[in-house]
């Protein structure tokens, strides 16, 4: 399971991007701002090492499955009770079920406690008795970890173009006027749920396959916090805004932590990180993604400015009249 660095971190970004995809899809897509989405990533990570026997490889196909329909069904669980509220009270709502996820595994024996679960195998694909690709070599996990993203990106940019997509946009504007429409907006909001928790659990297993070692941390309210903070700073309602956002977080975080370049200082690389997370959201209110349509406006500004014929003497106005002249 050995990387080299880059290819290590390479790996994580791309990870992290199909989680800020997957919560993408409820914060730019239904409005749907959550606190709570690690427990999903988390759930999908324990499936994989928990489902994994430990003296072999385990199907990679069923145990894919059995990773995305946990964080699923536990997504339709709570998100049946949560979607009954709204505002900062489903952020809240949210955030206690994810809490109540993080202390099961942390408190009990159920993934090893806080000490955490390993995963001795990664598993393997067999068709007829014959693995096409060893995932145990790091090229390989790689290309599958890019096919992975890849076919999230397809997916949800499919979906945005269809009907659903096109429900969920008007949710996100009005969900009254959605309603006055005659949809009932609450259905869509639920099967949003679902499938950001899916891919949040896609995201878990590889997580899990990645570094072979699964903690309760993976479901702290932190990890929700991290995410959300990749889908604003890449920009909402943009795919590529949650992957530049995750790579962009991810890239900083390893910066500030190079002993090699702030040596003691690298110490306090949260200061730094959050400084610069403060700068960046300031600066660049749409977002990493909105640089281009940013740079675009200042310069056809700047054009419209340079272009504007100077003020003529005509077109000056007359100076007031003294106290006590007539007026025109």
């Amino acid at each position: 399971m050995g990387f080299d660095y880059y290819t290590g971190l390479a790996v994580k970004i791309m990870i992290y991007a199909i989680f800020a995809l997957s919560l993408q899809l409820l914060v730019g897509g239904a409005g749907l701002v959550s606190l709570g989405h690690a427990a999903f990533f988390g759930i999908g990570a324990y499936a994989a090492a928990l489902l994994s026997p430990e003296g072999e490889a385990a199907g990679l196909l069923w145990l894919l499955g059995a990773a995305v329909l946990g964080a699923a069904l536990y997504a339709l669980l709570t998100g049946a009770l949560a979607l009954r509220t709204r505002g900062v009270y489903f952020i809240m709502v949210t955030l206690a079920f994810a809490q109540m996820a993080y202390y099961v595994f942390h408190d009990t024996d159920v993934g090893g406690g806080s000490d955490g679960i390993y995963l001795y195998f990664r598993p393997q694909l067999s068709l007829g008795g014959v693995s096409p690709f060893d995932l145990d070599e790091p090229p390989v996990y790689y290309l599958f970890v890019l096919c992975c993203l890849a076919a999230t990106w397809a997916f949800l940019a499919m979906l945005q173009r269809s009907p659903f997509g096109a429900a969920l946009a008007g949710i996100r504007i009005n969900e009254q006027r959605m309603r006055a429409a005659g949809y009932s907006t609450y259905p869509y909001k639920l099967a949003a749920y679902v499938v950001g928790a899916s891919l949040a659990g896609l995201a878990g297993f590889l997580y899990a396959l990645k570094d072979g070692f699964v903690t309760p941390e993976l479901l702290a309210w932190e990890q929700s916090g991290l995410v959300l903070l990749m889908v604003i700073l890449g920009g909402m309602g943009r795919l590529g805004g949650a992957v530049l956002g995750a790579a962009a977080l991810i890239l900083l975080q390893e910066l500030f932590q190079s002993q090699v370049l702030f040596g003691d200082y690298a110490q306090h690389w949260h200061l730094s990180l959050g400084l610069s997370i403060i700068a960046l959201v300031a600066l660049l209110p749409d977002g990493l993604a909105g640089m281009p349509g940013q740079w675009r406006a200042r310069r056809d500004a700047r054009r419209n400015a340079a272009a504007a014929p100077p003020l003529q003497a005509e077109d000056a106005p007359s100076s007031l009249p003294l106290s006590g002249e007539p007026h025109a």
